[in-house]
C-alpha cells in the first residue's frame, strides 16, 4: 500500500510521475486543470471531446506532459456531474485510476480537493486509491500488473491542497486505517486454504492482536468441547485441520455494554458430504470473508480508537468430508443447548454462526452483527454488487444500509419473514438447517435468528461481495473486503453519535460525520 502525504505544491510545479486531475462530466475541469492547460500550452477538455472521454465517474484519459511541468505525465480522471461529484464519485474514480497508476513510483493529485467537507474528500480518495493498488501476489514468482505487465511501483501518493491541511491529514489518515484494513482482509481471504487453516486463522488474529493492544482469546478443539459449540465441531469433524474460536475485545467505552461481532470462518466450504460440483468449489477458500471482515474491523478499531466497546467472537472450520463428517440428518447440540437438525452438510455456515452468536448473546451486548458468505439465494435475489441484510431492528438495519453506501459497499434489506420460520421446523430436533428451496436466504436469516435471543442483531448476506470471480475495471479477481469497511464506518457513527452509551441500534445516526 503507498504512503500519504498532503502538499500545497501547485499542480504546475510538484514533482511526481503522474499528477491526477478531476474532470466533470461534459469535459469541465476541476481543480488544477486549468493551471496544468496553461503551463502545457495544450486544452485539455478540447482534446477529451476529440477521444470522446464523457467525464462520466471513472473516466480516465493520461498524457504526457512533455516537460511543460514538473510532472511526467497527467492523468484526467473524471468525476460525473459536478454537483453530483462528492465521497462516492472520488472513491470510485480513485479506485480505477489508482489501478492504472500502480506503474508509477509517485502520484499527485487534486481529486480530493472536490466535495464539500476536505476531510470526507480526503478519506474518499486515500480509500480509492489503497484499494485500487492492492495486488496479491505472493505466490507469484515474478509479479506483474495485469495491465503493464510490469511489476507495480507506486509507492507514494501526495494529496495536493490550498486549504486546511489538519483536515486533509485526518482525512487521510482515516481513508488509510479503513483501506489498509479491507486490504488485510482481502489478503486473509485470497490466500488459498492450504495454507489459511483455522489454526492459521486464529494465529493472525493473535499476532494482530498483540500489536494493536486488543485481547485475545483462542479456543481450540478441546475448548470447544468443553464449551459445548457443536455446530463448529461438527462442520469441521471431517477434517485433520481442527477448529477454532476467537475471541477479541475492544474496550474505549467506559461501562457501556458491548456491540458484539461474529463473521463466518469456513477456510474452505467442499459442501462437506453434500459435497458441491468441482466448479462450485473454485472460490471457497472465500467462505471465510465474513470473519476475515470481522477480524479487520477489530484491527482498524484499535487503530482509531472510537469511544465504543466491541467483542467478536469469530468461529472457524474446515468442511470436508472425511470419514468422520457429519452426516444428513445428524444433530449438533449448540452452544446454550438449542439442537440443530443436519439435512445438508453444505448449509454449514449457519452451524458455526449459531454458536458463535449464542456465545454473544451471553454477553449480553447492546447489538449483534454477523457476516456472512451464507446463501447463494441472496446472490440471486441482489446479484454481484449488492449485500443482502435482515435482522430484527430496523433502526439497525437502516443505520448499516447508511453506513454501506457511504462507504461504497451498498446492501438492501430482506424480509425477515417470521411465517417461514415453518419451513425450518425439525421432526427431531429444535430447527433444522435447511427449508425448502424458495426464500433460502429467508430462512438461513430465521435459523440463526433462533439463537440471538432479544438481543438487536442484524445479518449481513456478503456472498455476492465478498469475492469476485470474474475481474471489473474496479476489482481484480479475488476479494474485496466487503463489508468491512461499512461494519468500521457503522460503529465510528455509534460511537460518535452516544459516546458509547448503552442505546442500541434504533433510530438514525445523528452527528458530524453520520450525515455523510
Amino acid at each position: 500500500m503507498p504512503t500519504f502525504d498532503v502538499s500545497s505544491a501547485s499542480p504546475t510545479d510538484v514533482v511526481a510521475d503522474l499528477l491526477m486531475l478531476p474532470v466533470f462530466q461534459g469535459q469541465r475541469p476541476g481543480p488544477g486543470v486549468e493551471a496544468v492547460q496553461r503551463a502545457m500550452r495544450a486544452d485539455l477538455m478540447a482534446t477529451l471531446k476529440e477521444h470522446r472521454v464523457r467525464g462520466k465517474v471513472g473516466d480516465l484519459f493520461t498524457l504526457p506532459t512533455l516537460g511543460r511541468t514538473k510532472a511526467k505525465a497527467v492523468m484526467l480522471v473524471g468525476l460525473g456531474p459536478e454537483r453530483e461529484a462528492g465521497p462516492a464519485a472520488i472513491r470510485r474514480a480513485s479506485l480505477k485510476a489508482a489501478r492504472a497508476a500502480v506503474k508509477f513510483g509517485s502520484v499527485a493529485s487534486t481529486v480530493g480537493r472536490v466535495g464539500g467537507s476536505p476531510e470526507e474528500s480526503a478519506q474518499a480518495f486515500a480509500e480509492g486509491m489503497a484499494l485500487g493498488s492492492y495486488r496479491f501476489d505472493r505466490y507469484k514468482e515474478r509479479p506483474v500488473d495485469e495491465a503493464s505487465q510490469e511489476k507495480p511501483k507506486l509507492r507514494k501518493v501526495s494529496v495536493l491542497t490550498d486549504g486546511d491541511r489538519s483536515e486533509v491529514r485526518s482525512g487521510i489518515r482515516r481513508g488509510s486505517v479503513y483501506a489498509e484494513a479491507a486490504n488485510w482482509a482481502r489478503d486473509l481471504v485470497n490466500t488459498p486454504a492450504l495454507d489459511a487453516t483455522p489454526a492459521f486463522l486464529a494465529e493472525q488474529a493473535r499476532t494482530m492482536a498483540g500489536e494493536r493492544g486488543l485481547t485475545c482469546k483462542i479456543w481450540t478443539k478441546g475448548d470447544l468441547q468443553k464449551g459445548g459449540f457443536g455446530g463448529i465441531l461438527g462442520v469441521g469433524a471431517g477434517s485433520v485441520n481442527e477448529p477454532r474460536l476467537i475471541e477479541l475485545t475492544y474496550k474505549a467505552g467506559g461501562a457501556s455494554a458491548p456491540i458484539g461481532l461474529t463473521g463466518k470462518g469456513v477456510t474452505f466450504d467442499s459442501g462437506g458430504l453434500s459435497i458441491k460440483p468441482a466448479e462450485g468449489m473454485e472460490w471457497m477458500k472465500a467462505d471465510m470473508g465474513g470473519a476475515a471482515a470481522a477480524l479487520a474491523t477489530m484491527r482498524a478499531l484499535a487503530e482509531l480508537g472510537p469511544a465504543a466497546n466491541v467483542v467478536a467472537a469469530i468461529p472457524s472450520a474446515e468442511n470436508l468430508p472425511g470419514g468422520s463428517a457429519i452426516r444428513p440428518g445428524d444433530v449438533l447440540r449448540h452452544r446454550g443447548g438449542k439442537t440443530s437438525e443436519v439435512l445438508n452438510t453444505d448449509a454449514e455456515g449457519r452451524l458455526i454462526l449459531a454458536d458463535a452468536l449464542a456465545y454473544l448473546s451471553e454477553k449480553q451486548p447492546r447489538l449483534i452483527i454477523d457476516s456472512a458468505t451464507l446463501t447463494g439465494a441472496a446472490m440471486v435475489a441482489l446479484g454481484l454488487d449488492i449485500w443482502a441484510v435482515m435482522g430484527s431492528d430496523r433502526g439497525l438495519i437502516q443505520d448499516l444500509l447508511a453506513a454501506g453506501q457511504a462507504e461504497g459497499e451498498p446492501g438492501w434489506e430482506l424480509p425477515l419473514w417470521t411465517d417461514y420460520r415453518r419451513h425450518i421446523e425439525s421432526s427431531v430436533a429444535d430447527v433444522k438447517n435447511v427449508g425448502i428451496r424458495w426464500g433460502g436466504a429467508i430462512t438461513a436469516g430465521l435459523f440463526l435468528r433462533e439463537f440471538v435471543g432479544d438481543i438487536p442483531w442484524a445479518h449481513l448476506d456478503v456472498a455476492g461481495t465478498a469475492f469476485v470471480e470474474q475481474g471489473t475495471d474496479y476489482w481484480p479477481r479475488g476479494a474485496t473486503g466487503s463489508p468491512t469497511r461499512t461494519i468500521l464506518r457503522f460503529i465510528e457513527e455509534q460511537a460518535e453519535r452516544d459516546g458509547g452509551s448503552e442505546a442500541t441500534g434504533s433510530g438514525r445516526a445523528r452527528g458530524g460525520r453520520a450525515r455523510r
